[in-house]
């Protein structure tokens, strides 16, 4: 695994109410919830990324409020269009 190292003021940590550790690990979620949002990764690397199995990335994107799916309603429509 390569570990990558940040540095942010010390007053990031106490805005959120978290340990160093903690607000690392909620970056990671974080971040792999956007680059799920946009597009960029699965629900299987995203979970990765995250540290998280597959069912606690869904619970995450719950909590983002960001939706497990990555088809719009247009596409899904689409696609049963296609299947007739």
């Amino acid at each position: 695994m390569t570990q990558v190292t940040l540095d942010l003021p010390e007053s990031a940590f106490a805005t959120l109410h978290q340990a160093p550790k903690e607000f690392a690990q909620e970056m990671r979620v974080a971040a792999a919830v956007k680059w799920y949002e946009l597009g960029r990764l699965s629900q299987g690397r995203a979970a990765e990324i995250a540290g998280l199995t597959r069912a606690g990335f869904i619970d995450a994107l719950s909590r983002y409020k960001v939706s497990p799916f990555q088809y719009t309603a247009e596409e899904v429509s689409e696609e049963l269009r296609d299947a007739d």
